[in-house]
């Protein structure tokens, strides 16, 4: 089963930010948390418990197991973790479902009969339990956020992140937040951000999200609300009174209305979903308008491309990973009640099989959460 195919799940969203992180994770430091059980490593760190990815495939591939805890290095901070998700980025390297023309790339990058860095979790929050000696901008005891950026390692006890990581984030998390809404925040919210950046959105302008109801698009929806824009969601009839409680100011049932059939145009349309001809997309964009496409396929940015040749509507499909700074400014949007993660479902790291499944089938509304500790 293809995780999330429907309106409103953002499952494939993560294939074009894997391509603009490739080249940096095989160059970067990675985090060390992860991967070899006890007998491969040296015990004097102690066992951590973490999900390993055993190979590509179902859910059961999941097994949770103990591993070596890992030691900070000198410009690393220690993060107990307290929560994380099961994020789109996780179900689709799991279960390795890319595209085609992306296959072997990423293949070749993330290991070719399993992954090479086997503990899956793009997002998470904790405390820093230790730091190294060069660290100047984290404290012990400091509760945080982070996005692990294709490092992964989120489905553990532990991880390592550098202060300023060359893949992914970390920050303070809001003080009005739990563990498990604040590990909600770093990849859906960061990744919604630096698309609709590319966008520029302004106050009043017309803003579409496709794909509303996943952890991008309730995010997107209310940054897009955050910056002034008339907000349209397109998603799944369950989701449409979720959809208005978080600031959308239309919503659009996706079985009874194909919205590029109606003569409203738009300045940007963010696409989570690849349901919608891009073509019919582009033509519904205002002249100088944006269609954003979280993970299209080949032919969908040539059709997009095609579309918009001879006009000055502009067509933009990866977004690069977030950073401190962007993390730093959704705390801020949080801690001013201008967003809010969206929960759907809590489970125990041990139930992480059953929280996958849960996310295969489609109907999760924004997050689903996995408490750690």
């Amino acid at each position: 089963m293809r995780c999330n195919t429907g309106p409103g799940n953002d499952m494939h969203a993560i294939s074009g930010m894997i391509i603009a992180g490739i080249a940096g994770y095989l160059s970067s430091d990675k985090p060390k948390h992860v991967g070899r059980t006890d007998e491969d490593q040296s015990a004097d760190r102690g066992p951590m418990r973490a999900v390993v990815c055993t190979a590509y495939g179902p859910p059961d591939v999941l097994q949770l197991k103990n591993v070596a805890k890992p030691f900070p290095k000198n410009d690393e901070v220690l993060v107990r973790i307290r929560a994380t998700t099961v994020s789109a980025a996780d179900c689709e390297l799991r279960s390795f479902d890319f595209a085609p023309w992306i296959w072997l790339p990423i293949r070749l990058a993330f290991g070719i009969s399993r992954p090479r860095q086997p503990v899956l979790g793009q997002e998470l929050a904790g405390d820093i339990e230790s730091v190294g000696k060069d660290v100047t901008s984290l404290n012990e005891g400091d509760r945080v956020f982070v996005a692990t950026g294709i490092g992964l390692g989120g489905y553990a006890e532990y991880i390592c992140m550098r202060e300023d990581p060359r893949t992914g984030a970390i920050a303070t998390m809001p003080a009005s937040l739990s563990y498990e809404e604040a590990a909600a925040v770093p990849y859906g919210g960061g990744e919604a951000l630096e698309f609709l950046r590319k966008a520029n959105v302004q106050s009043g302008q017309r803003v579409l999200i496709n794909g509303a109801g996943g952890s991008f698009g309730t995010f997107a929806v209310q940054l897009a609300k955050a910056a002034g824009a008339h907000v349209t969601a397109v998603d799944s009839a369950q989701k449409l009174e979720m959809l208005r409680t978080i600031g959308a100011d239309r919503v659009v049932d996706y079985g009874q209305e194909d919205f590029t059939d109606s003569p409203e145009s738009y300045d940007v349309i963010f696409d989570v979903v690849r349901n919608t001809p891009s073509g019919r997309m582009v033509r519904s964009l205002k002249d100088n308008g944006c269609l954003l496409m979280a993970n299209p396929g080949f032919l969908q940015i040539v059709r997009a491309k095609w579309a918009s040749r001879r006009s000055k509507k502009r067509v933009t499909f990866a977004a690069s990973g977030g950073t401190n700074e962007d993390l730093a400014y959704l705390r801020s949007l949080v801690e001013a009640g201008k967003l809010s993660p969206v929960i759907d479902r809590r489970f125990p790291l041990e139930q992480i099989v059953e929280a996958h499944r849960y996310a295969d089938s489609g109907e999760k509304l924004g997050n689903i959460v996995i408490t750690v500790a």
